[in-house]
């Protein structure tokens, strides 16, 4: 089996996939080129025009920047701007920095110690089963969504919760499905009975091949094949689900697989350059073996969710529609950075609904790997320093074999405002990594004989099946 490429599916990719593929735009990595409006002697003026990559990175700068005083941002799409929300205060000196660095500044009510203290009570007090809570920058407040089985009692209860947050700090919601983990993603893996899907093809800490997926495929079997009754390929080497996120590391049991860095769109692939973070309003592309590819934005970040099985921590909010067989997919943005591994969430593709993704970040800290191509000591850092004249980048430092962004070469030391530059060690590496993730899958939860059943496939009380 060696060199063996996994999934290594090019020819046939489930109809609704490709349908799915033209609705959502044709991905190409350079479809979405900056687009930095003005000169560097009005940025101070007016609001800098930014892609999401770029918006993502100055929001994580300016948070570090504004302190106390921050409280959330999010990417306005349409105008193609970040906007920083601010609490009052004494000193106005951060603000303006922000106003300097291109960011659209905002007063509101809440800062974010405020909201985040809100949401530990609604963990303590309300953490019922098909519940779930995000902040959402763009309202300045918890937005709290319930799903279908919240209900008497326990809808009292939550509404209750809320109304004691106070005036102003929280929305609740009512969404017409139910909260359900959904196993599969970009190309379909089985394993158990049980059918997922790759998210990302990704480097082991001590070298090896392997990739992510959700958590809770890596708790429900050991063992996954690329193929329904297929020899084992890959084996769980960690696992959390449910907690502190939803993810798994698999590593391919021969050392010598290839498992370059892509997301397979069915009749393209997506070369994936890095990780990054989400922002709100950002622009996202999901990707899944039964579902195929859909797109949407991202409503909220470090959002909670109660499942039938647990609750689970730090995961992205999304509008973007999945079904069952998609957990453990890639959410990716057009420029080829990826976010995050479908989780669940309520609806399908049809009726719409939420989803709910790790973000790929957390998930690749957690369990020490790097997306494939990347090398892990060659510098590869965070975004580089965005500002007029910057060096910023989509992804900085990647490595020997990595493939670099947009403007690589930013590094960890890139700073926010007017000359900003890169920072240390980026360098574009040489060569392209690409792998398989895209998905084809038969579009049924449980499949057709010989696709095997969905993880989490919509029992009824939203509990994993398989």
């Amino acid at each position: 089996m060696s060199h063996k490429r996994i999934p290594k599916r090019r020819a046939a990719m489930a109809a609704g996939g490709v349908v799915a593929l033209g609705a959502a735009a044709i991905l190409l990595p350079n479809a979405n080129a900056s687009q930095d409006g003005g000169s560097s002697d009005d940025a101070a003026a007016a609001p800098r025009t930014l892609k999401s990559a770029d918006a993502s990175d100055l929001a994580v700068r300016l948070a570090g920047l504004l302190g106390d005083t921050f409280a959330g941002s999010y990417y306005d799409s349409d105008a193609q701007q970040l906007v920083v929300n601010v609490v009052p205060g004494d000193d106005d000196r951060v603000v303006t920095q922000a106003e300097q660095a291109g960011a659209e500044v905002r007063e509101v009510d809440n800062s974010m110690g405020e909201l985040r203290s809100g949401a530990q009570t609604l963990k303590s007090e309300a953490s019922i089963p098909g519940t779930s809570w995000a902040i959402d920058p763009r309202t300045n407040k918890i937005l709290v969504t319930a799903d279908s089985t919240v209900t008497g009692e326990r809808w009292d209860r939550l509404e209750s919760t809320v109304e004691g947050l106070g005036s102003g700090m929280a929305t609740v919601r009512k969404s017409a499905g139910t909260f359900k983990t959904f196993a599969s993603g970009g190309d379909a893996i089985f394993g158990g009975g049980a059918r997922c899907s790759l998210g990302f093809n990704v480097t082991a800490g001590d070298g090896s091949p392997a990739f992510l997926t959700a958590g809770h495929c890596g708790v429900a079997a050991d063992q996954w094949s690329d193929a329904q009754g297929g020899q084992p390929v890959a084996t769980v080497d960690q696992a959390v689900f449910p907690g502190e996120g939803d993810f798994a590391l698999v590593t391919y049991d021969d050392p010598a697989t290839e498992a370059p860095s892509e997301v397979n769109l069915g009749d393209q692939t997506l070369p994936i350059s890095g990780p990054a973070e989400a922002t709100v309003g950002q622009e996202v592309f999901r990707m899944g073996s039964t579902t195929g590819l859909a797109d949407g934005q991202v409503l909220g970040l470090d959002a909670t969710v109660n499942y039938p099985e647990g609750t689970v921590t730090g995961l992205i909010q999304t509008d973007v529609c999945a079904g069952p067989g998609d957990s453990g997919g890639s959410l990716f943005t057009r420029d080829g950075l990826a976010i995050g591994l479908t989780s669940g969430g309520s609806g399908d593709c049809t009726a719409g609904g939420e989803t709910f993704f790790q973000p790929v970040t957390t998930a690749l800290e957690a369990v020490g790997a790097t997306l494939a191509g990347e090398d892990a000591g060659a510098g590869a850092g965070e975004e580089g320093g965005t500002g007029d004249d910057s060096g910023a980048g989509a992804v900085g430092g990647a490595g020997a074999g990595g493939n670099a962004g947009d403007g690589s070469g930013a590094g960890d030391a890139g700073g926010v405002g007017d000359g900003s530059g890169s920072g240390e060690a980026g360098g574009a590496g040489d060569g392209s990594g690409s792998g398989d993730a895209g998905g084809a899958g038969d579009s049924s939860g449980a499949g057709e004989a010989g696709d095997g059943a969905a993880v989490g496939g919509g029992d009824g009380n939203g509990g994993l099946t398989g």
